[in-house]
């Protein structure tokens, strides 16, 4: 084989530009639905929000979040992920944009329910984005890729926000952070195409990002949508997801308020050192897709080399509940940042799973909206129960810190023992597949 026929069969090198378009609008994504909870001291002082008013529109965009996920992973596999992608961010930059005029609970309560419509086609669109756009070996990194957009998003979102707001007012935050999602669709509609209808992508190169990928050829297309439930997998997928969304959602909604009443910081402090969490999980979510790859490249099987990793960023990032027994800001903020790090970990190897146990391409973004479906109903868990929790002890953060530290621990036994085998649903054959020799074959899996 000459060289050039080795080039036009090597992986096509824009398939990282297709990822880190999924990074930016996930990275948007989370500055929109974090915006919120940064601003709210602020919106319940000019507009006179109580402490229940503010908990149900900080409630508000989970409940149609999770929802959604169901007919948005359906959608996006019937119309693709570039155009519902792009639907997706469009409406929830508008209604971000919206917040920033209302002036009363209601009319709150409601862009924020018109947010999470929106938001919920957005990690679906980016599951299938990494079947279409990669091999079976690289999809752990690819995933924790993207998975490190809310990471990004969410650190940045702190300075960000702390910024628009101390200099032009809450309401500008909205209306800026929503134009960015508008611009960005815009690079995506320009940019965006799927491997088989782009034209710069050679046959050699499809058949390339096809390896591995026994399902395109199975048999499978007529799994109906209601079947994907009886599996015992689909259950621990999306029981491990809450548990770890049930942690990682502590961030988004009550830990800016937790450093504000808790600890004392001010806005400023609140923008620098309330980001280093949210910066450590950056390195956390690449490490958890790179750590699976390689796993899985290095012989252990597929689901050994997801399960080691999915067990263990549970376990690790169960170092919160510490957290609730030290004065140091310093150990504070260390105990914080390996837990974030630890379930970024964990989220790159959750957002691999779907892909890999998918029967065929038309399911991708349909596993992937029911697993988020139920991971998202932690939003609405850890907003209630931290604040019921609050108010009966006084604004003590104890019960919320160590209830984290317990879920995570119910999280890792979940991935060990109720997730099973890692294949495709519906009896799909797991011949083994032409590999790179510099890959050798994963051995069969037990669990």
């Amino acid at each position: 084989m000459t060289d050039t026929t080795k080039e036009k069969g090597a992986l096509p090198a824009i398939r990282w530009v297709m990822i880190f378009l999924c990074f930016l609008i996930l990275g948007i994504s989370y500055i929109d639905r974090i915006n919120l909870a940064i601003a709210a001291p602020h919106i319940k002082k000019e507009l006179g929000f109580n402490d229940g008013e503010m908990g149900l529109v900080l409630g508000a965009f989970f409940w149609t979040y999770a929802i959604g996920q169901l007919p948005a992973g359906w959608f996006t596999d019937r119309i693709g992920a570039r155009i519902g992608l792009a639907l997706s961010a469009t409406w929830w930059s508008v209604f971000t944009v919206v917040t920033g005029f209302t002036n009363s609970v209601a009319a709150m309560f409601g862009s924020r329910l018109m947010l999470g419509i929106g938001e919920a086609g957005s990690n679906p669109a980016c599951v299938k984005v990494v079947y279409g756009w990669f091999p079976k070996r690289e999809r752990g990194l690819a995933s924790g890729l993207f998975d490190a957009g809310p990471q990004a998003g969410t650190a940045i979102a702190l300075p960000l926000v702390a910024w628009l707001i101390h200099d032009w007012g809450w309401r500008t935050s909205f209306y800026v952070t929503g134009g960015i999602g508008l611009v960005w669709v815009v690079l995506w509609l320009l940019i965006y195409r799927e491997p088989e209808t782009d034209r710069s992508i050679t046959p050699q190169q499809l058949a390339a990002l096809r390896e591995g990928v026994e399902t395109d050829q199975a048999p499978a297309e007529h799994v109906p949508w209601s079947s994907l439930f009886k599996y015992r997998t689909m259950w621990g997928m999306m029981i491990g997801f809450f548990c770890m969304n049930f942690v990682k959602y502590f961030f988004i909604t009550w830990f800016p308020t937790y450093l504000v009443s808790a600890k004392g910081f001010s806005l400023g402090q609140l923008g620098t050192l309330g980001a280093i969490p949210a910066l450590m999980s950056l390195p956390g979510s690449v490490l958890g897709g790179w750590m699976t790859d390689h796993l899985f490249r290095r012989g252990f099987s597929l689901t050994a080399s997801r399960k080691i990793c999915l067990a263990g960023g549970m376990l690790t990032s169960s170092v919160i509940a510490f957290a609730a027994f030290t004065d140091s800001i310093a150990l504070m903020l260390v105990l914080f940042s390996i837990t974030y790090a630890a379930l970024a970990f964990t989220a790159a190897v959750i957002w691999c799973v779907p892909a890999d146990v998918a029967p065929s391409k038309a399911h991708v973004a349909s596993i992937g909206g029911i697993q988020n479906f139920a991971s998202n109903l932690a939003g609405v868990g850890i907003t209630s129960i931290t604040g019921l929790m609050l108010w009966l002890s006084g604004g003590s953060f104890l019960g919320p810190l160590m209830l984290a530290g317990a879920v995570c621990i119910l999280g890792a036994l979940n991935y060990i023992f109720v997730v099973g085998t890692i294949a495709p649903f519906g009896g799909v054959s797991q011949a083994a597949p032409q590999r790179d020799p510099a890959f050798p074959a994963a051995s069969p899996s037990t669990a």
